[in-house]
């Protein structure tokens, strides 16, 4: 395992690993005006409380959340395509979380993931409509069997880019995100506004304005990188 040092101020923490692990809506892409907009439909249709919706659908796959919410004997899979094709067509107010394009350009492609509760179509939208590049390893929905906070997609990620999960870090912005990344054995860092309460050892940023990375190789040829947060 790779080390990690801790100390304060914030300005001054490190971390050094060999995988990057990024979830996409929250923690890379702000689509908060979509997501409120398309569940705030499906909240108005059925009488449901959206304040109750988002504050428990944040990360998790929209068919858990459909599946959780929707009137008994509703179509779940039905309701659930239905809500995809409404944020696939919608883009507008979808932007980058500050600093995540200059991150990503540092980082060295073979040692980043995507692991996202979206589906594969609206990854490619959204990081598109945000003005980023889609890292070559992506895991989206459909490529698990149980979604967040279940760890299954960012275990998957790691094997996917040869690293031991202790040897990689988690960037994530939502409490089940954040449990997945910490069931998976990763270190996990907390991003944003909507963590909820941390579990020990999770360290937090506002946003990527004030993280540096640099990527190294090891004696043996392997990438190291090295995060200032």
């Amino acid at each position: 395992m790779v080390p990690v040092n801790v100390s304060t101020p914030a300005s001054t923490r490190t971390l050094t690993c060999r995988a990057v692990l990024f979830d996409m809506d929250g923690t890379l892409v702000d689509s908060t005006a979509v997501v409120e907009q398309v569940w705030g439909e499906f909240a108005a249709r059925y009488g449901l409380d959206l304040e109750e919706i988002l504050r428990t659908s944040h990360g998790v796959q929209a068919g858990d959340t459909v599946r959780r919410f929707a009137p008994p004997r509703s179509d779940v899979r039905a309701l659930t395509a239905e809500l995809g094709a409404m944020e696939r067509v919608r883009t507008a107010g979808i932007v980058p979380l500050p600093g995540a394009a200059r991150l990503l350009e540092t980082l060295p492609a073979d040692a980043v993931a995507l692991v996202t509760s979206a589906d594969r179509i609206l990854a490619d939208i959204r990081m598109g409509a945000a003005g980023l590049a889609m890292p070559a390893t992506v895991v989206t929905a459909e490529l698990v069997t149980r979604g967040k906070p279940d760890p299954e997609g960012y275990l998957k990620a790691a094997a996917g880019l040869g690293v031991d999960p202790a040897d990689a870090v988690v960037f994530e912005d939502a409490p089940a995100g954040i449990a997945a990344g910490v069931a998976a054995g990763i270190r996990t860092v907390a991003v944003g506004p909507n963590t909820g309460p941390l579990p020990a050892g999770v360290l937090h940023i506002p946003d990527y304005s004030a993280v540096d990375a640099q990527a190294d190789k090891d004696d043996e040829g392997r990438t190291v990188i090295s995060f200032r947060l």
